[in-house]
């Protein structure tokens, strides 16, 4: 399936470099560009794409006002569902940031930012980014995983949830959270348990709907939160 996406960047070069990098992967359509954080909120409700690759500084609505827009907005039904099958229809952001010390970076994770890459990322990355964010997962510069989840945890301390919060995890799910907060993919998580790719997948399902958590991201900074990982 062709993964739709909307580019919103105030740099038209930059804008037109990203669009041309990934249109040449055969599975992914570039279905509009954005000049800034209104256009790309304004496009997106109408263009309904899979994922918005969105810069953070721009113009009358910056990328973090408008990633808790979409990502605050009202599910609503995905058109290019099955009639019978309604689905959530908020696109995931994958956030592009200039430096790897960015402090807007804390920002748009908290604002539902399913990740982000550095600007200087390769071509590959980014494809492989817009792939991943699409499938669901969460997606963060290796460069800086720790560092960043580690700190925006650390910031968030007083928000922290009861440790009666994982009481309904199981042993299972709770060292495959831990394995999510390492970085590790559903494969690799798989692996290191010696379980079945589709057995990880349904207790990480259990894991974010046990702890109401919206992604992969989210359990990362849950479990670093809660210490869970050091």
């Amino acid at each position: 399936m062709t993964i739709r996406v909307l580019i919103a960047d105030d740099q038209v070069m930059i804008r037109d470099g990203l669009a041309a990098l990934l249109s040449s992967d055969p599975e992914i359509e570039v279905i509009g560009q954005a000049g800034n954080g209104r256009e790309a909120v304004d496009m997106a409700r109408a263009l309904d794409p899979d994922v918005v690759v969105m810069d953070i500084r721009m113009p009358e609505m910056d990328g973090l006002a408008a990633t808790a827009e979409l990502i605050g907005a009202p599910a609503g039904r995905n058109t290019r569902q099955d009639a019978g099958d309604p689905a959530d229809v908020r696109p995931k952001v994958l956030v592009l940031t200039t430096f790897d010390l960015d402090e807007y970076v804390y920002e748009a994770l908290g604002a539902g930012a399913s990740g982000f890459l550095l600007k200087d990322a390769s071509a590959a990355d980014l494809v492989t980014g817009v792939r991943v964010v699409a499938a669901g997962d969460a997606l963060l510069a290796p460069s800086i995983t720790r560092r960043l989840i580690g700190d925006f945890a650390r910031r968030r301390r007083h928000q922290r949830p009861s440790p009666a919060a994982t009481a309904g995890l199981t042993p299972r799910e709770m060292d495959v959270l831990r394995l999510i907060a390492r970085g590790l993919s559903n494969a690799e998580i798989a692996a290191e348990l010696v379980l079945a790719e589709q057995t990880i997948k349904t207790h990480v399902g259990h894991v974010l709907t046990k702890l109401a958590l919206r992604d992969r991201t989210q359990a990362v900074v849950f479990a670093y939160e809660n210490g869970l990982v050091g």
